[in-house]
């Protein structure tokens, strides 16, 4: 069987061996390789590795970095087929999913080809009498990431260009349960250029990334998970004093309005509630209604969540199975806990017939209607194919129910009403919000992050915050003398 190493210092080693976990396919529910669980000693050499490369990466050119990064793009461009079929064997998700996974990551890499834009400084010239002040960006050193299983490429790719291109080395620790995306990319970066031991995968549980939180070495930690854990992470990580981004979870809701396009608004309930079996931290899980459409609204999703195709994602269906054995259980213990609290089933996806080959851990698509805010249906963020519809009165109760929530990652309003949707963005407190988009993923060049429980530190990824969490600034006031000084003056400097 195949054994996934780590990637330190340009090269793959398993560490000392000891610990190993298995990957697998889980359309089939096969194990497909075992993959090697970093020691404390295995992680503390990739973060050496990144310490040791940090200098000389830190002082090569930003023209010769961003060379770096049009390379790994233009290769990553001719591959990405590979990446695709890596992320559908390992996570599951259809084809398709996964190459639209790695277009979204491109699109960081392509604005951090912009860097020396992003990071240049400042400069005041006789700010006092002959005294000229300028600032700088400098990056921090060792950078770490500590990715999630849902998008194995990329969310690491959220950080580690814009970390690459402003002078930082990395250790990426991503999801022990699909490991082969990263060390596919740490070997593309090195095709493209890259020295050895500037971009490091170290592989592991808890206690690597216990590792990484501690370590003297590291200055940033960029995390993406649950929030529990991005609580944790941001607590240790900023006691052990590191800059840290943690993002967390999310209950995403999707408002319409009774002047919303219901066809438009029924495919993007199901197209954001389904798409990657709900393992998304932007998926609208969440459909409130104005209950005057609401008989429309929820007969036209279920229509169309009937047609979806399920089965492996080589196979060209529409949605592909969970991570694993256990997240499909907890998933379905969630839609029997629906049921038992009185929500209306209208469709039930516990009894799938999916297009694979063996035991895969597959759901249908679920659909809950009349769920009110104590159900754990509604309280509890899913991460599966589960989608709640809650009937409001009005926009105004809709909005209460939003702001109400201790999510605050992503939210969307279907309405044609331009002042209703001005007003929903004005004070929705939520971080990224849709109008008629029920994904609002920004952009490369904005940044992405949510509010309340959903961020743990001021700093989103990527975008120009992303320019700023991996480079500190340094200001420096020089004065340099004419041939004419002379004399000694004990007295304070003034500005005249």
């Amino acid at each position: 069987m195949q054994t996934i190493e780590h990637w330190i210092n340009g090269t793959t080693t398993a560490g000392d061996g000891a610990r190993f976990g298995d990957v697998t396919n889980p359309a089939t529910g096969k194990v497909s390789a075992r993959v090697a669980l970093a020691s404390k000693a295995t992680t503390e050499e990739g973060i050496a590795a990144a310490a040791a490369a940090f200098p000389a990466w830190r002082d090569t050119s930003l023209a010769r970095r961003v060379q770096i990064l049009f390379a790994f793009r233009e290769l990553l461009n001719a591959r990405k087929g590979e990446l695709a079929a890596i992320i559908t064997a390992e996570h599951g998700k259809v084809l398709d999913d996964a190459l639209g996974e790695i277009a979204r990551g491109q699109e960081v890499v392509e604005f951090a080809c912009g860097i020396p834009h992003l990071i240049k400084g400042g400069y005041t010239e006789n700010a006092s009498t002959k005294v000229d002040v300028h600032s700088v960006r400098q990056p921090l050193g060792v950078a770490a990431i500590i990715s999630p299983f849902n998008f194995p490429a990329m969310v690491p790719m959220w950080f580690f260009p814009v970390a690459l291109a402003a002078g930082n080395t990395i250790v990426l620790k991503p999801s022990e349960k699909d490991p082969t995306a990263a060390n596919w990319l740490a070997a593309l970066w090195r095709e493209a250029g890259l020295p050895d031991g500037v971009f490091n995968v170290v592989h592991g549980d808890k206690e690597s990334v216990d590792t990484i939180l501690d370590s003297p070495e590291v200055s940033s930690v960029s995390f993406v998970g649950s929030t529990p854990i991005a609580k944790y992470v941001y607590d240790r990580g900023t006691a052990a004093g590191k800059r840290v981004q943690a993002l967390g979870g999310a209950k995403n809701h999707m408002l319409v309005l009774p002047d919303a396009d219901l066809d438009l608004a029924a495919d993007a309930a199901v197209n954001a509630g389904f798409g990657a079996a709900g393992e998304r931290c932007m998926a609208i899980s969440a459909l409130v209604a104005v209950d005057s459409i609401a008989d429309e609204l929820v007969a036209k999703i279920a229509e169309r969540t009937r047609t979806l195709r399920i089965g492996d994602g080589t196979r060209g269906c529409d949605m592909g199975p969970l991570i694993t054995a256990a997240h499909r259980d907890k998933v379905a213990g969630y839609i029997d806990a629906g049921i038992d609290s009185g929500a209306t089933v209208v469709i039930d996806g516990r009894n799938p017939s999916p297009d694979a080959e063996g035991e895969g851990f597959f759901l249908n698509p679920t659909l809950f209607d009349n769920v009110t805010p104590e159900m754990s249906i509604y309280q509890d963020e899913i991460f599966g194919p589960v989608l709640s519809v809650v009937r409001v009165d009005s926009f105004d109760d809709g909005m209460k129910l939003i702001n109400s929530n201790l999510y605050g990652n992503g939210t969307a309003i279907f309405t044609n009403d331009g002042g209703a949707a001005r007003r929903f963005e004005n004070e929705v407190t939520v971080g990224m919000i849709g109008i008629n988009v029920p994904i609002p993923v920004p952009m490369a060049y904005y940044s992405f992050g949510g509010w309340k429980n959903s961020l743990f530190g001021d700093t989103h990824a990527y975008g120009s915050e992303g320019g700023h969490f991996f480079t500190r600034g340094k200001v420096v006031t020089s004065r340099w003398l004419d041939p004419s000084h002379g004399g000694l003056n004990l007295g304070f400097p003034t500005n005249s």
